[in-house]
């Protein structure tokens, strides 16, 4: 596992895989299937991972916590920065640093929580990164969550590295929440957060410098071409990949992000999941129908794109 972020310099794989996180029937971790994900993602191209709502990390405390940030740091390949999450809640966070910096991981995200206020988020952010000994990663999901002004100052001070900006507006090409964090912390400082289906716009428009992925989990090599091919401004190569993954990011749409690719990953070839934790439950088989088919058709694409 890689133990120091990489520069903003120093990699053009800015693309980061948000995976799920697979467990026995019993419970246990799955570590063979979680091993077998990491590998297809690897291979693909990605070498950063985020791990947070689609692993469920939500309801994640305790011993179970360590217990899996152990098992990341072990499974991941050399130059792999993984990424774990932290929170929501404030308490939470604050129990997680130790871990998290005695298993050396370079940086950690903030799990978005609710009721929040602006100023009370930034504070958090600063704290946590105060017990962390690192800088953190903010998670936005919600206008207003954090006021651009304490973005700006948290960049400068060290105390965050990058913001995720995980909101989908009705336009995403004209947002205006995202226009002011844009303005105060650069575009080299916010990720796109929420996939394919806006990581164009976002990144065309806004300039932001990557974006996430859960369906990059099953093609990584199709995420990795896209935001090469939106750096080059190949538009019409872009809308080809972006169009690849639209079936499957409807399908997530409709059924719940966070269950869907938990689903469908087994089913499509990559790596068997298991069950969902509490407080997530699975999707019935007949719901997964036409997401099994699309991520099947995603990941014949993604092996076509990289020559296997």
């Amino acid at each position: 596992m890689r133990t120091a972020a990489p520069r903003f310099d120093e990699t053009d794989r800015w693309v980061f895989a948000v995976p799920p996180l697979a467990h026995g029937e019993d419970g246990a971790l799955g570590r063979a299937a979680n091993e077998r994900m990491i590998r297809h993602i690897e291979a693909g191209g990605l070498t950063m991972m985020m791990y947070g709502g689609n692993a469920n990390f939500y309801h994640l405390a305790g011993r179970d916590y360590g217990a899996t940030l152990e098992m990341l740091a072990a499974l991941a390949g050399k130059e792999t920065w993984m990424i774990p999450s932290a929170g929501p809640d404030f308490g939470k966070l604050m129990e997680a640093a130790p871990v998290l910096r005695d298993l050396r991981f370079p940086s950690a995200m903030m799990l978005p929580a609710a009721p929040t206020t602006p100023a009370g988020v930034a504070r958090g952010a600063r704290l946590f990164a105060e017990r962390l000994r690192a800088p953190v990663i903010l998670y936005v999901k919600a206008p207003g969550y954090l006021d651009p002004a304490d973005a700006k100052r948290l960049i400068a001070d060290g105390a965050v590295l990058f913001i995720k900006y995980g909101i989908i507006a009705p336009d995403p090409a004209n947002d205006p929440y995202l226009a002011r964090l844009v303005e105060a912390v650069g575009p080299g400082r916010i990720v796109s957060g929420s996939g394919e289906i806006v990581a164009m716009a976002h990144l065309r428009k806004h300039k932001l410098f990557g974006f996430t992925t859960g369906c990059g989990c099953i093609a990584p090599s199709s995420s990795l071409a896209l935001l090469r091919a939106i750096r080059a401004g190949d538009w019409a190569e872009a809308e080809r990949l972006e169009a690849a993954f639209a079936p499957l990011e409807r399908e997530r749409e409709r059924l719940g992000p966070i269950p869907s690719l938990h689903g469908v990953m087994g089913r499509c070839g990559v790596a068997e999941m298991g069950r969902l934790q509490p407080l997530l439950s699975d999707l019935p088989e007949a719901a997964l129908t036409e997401a099994v088919r699309a991520a099947r058709e995603l990941l014949a694409f993604d092996r076509n794109l990289a020559g296997g």
